[in-house]
């Protein structure tokens, strides 16, 4: 097994599980590496793309993923400035293993969706 316990915060500051994951494993983190998929995209198509994502959420989102590497933000010198995101090849690295869980996700929702409701009328 992985060690994940820790018992110290400094321990728990050099643990890769806690230090990388919990930056790319959120729903946003998530929903912004999947959108960016296909190429750059500019930061308004990326927020119609999500949806319901605030702007807010979206920017501090958008800056973590660029400060761990995992995409980058090019400025565009044109008249209106244009600013596009996109994938890194780590970016695209973390995408391709994100992928087969988003893929056991969507197969598997009826199961969970099933699971919490027996759970639910259980408990």
């Amino acid at each position: 097994m992985l060690q994940v316990t820790v018992t110290t915060v400094a321990e728990s500051q050099l643990c890769p599980v806690r230090d990388v994951l919990t930056k790319v494993m959120g729903k946003w983190q998530s929903l912004i590496l999947l959108a960016l998929e296909d190429g750059a995209l500019r930061f308004g198509v990326l927020k119609r793309t999500i949806g319901d994502i605030t702007q807010r959420v979206l920017t501090e989102n958008l800056r973590s993923l660029e400060r761990d590497g995992h995409l980058v933000r090019t400025v565009h010198d044109t008249s209106p400035i244009a600013v596009t995101y996109e994938l890194t090849p780590m970016g695209q690295e973390l995408l391709n293993v994100l992928k087969p869980l988003v893929f056991w996700a969507e197969s598997s929702h009826e199961r969970v969706r099933l699971a919490r409701e027996n759970y639910d009328r259980v408990s």
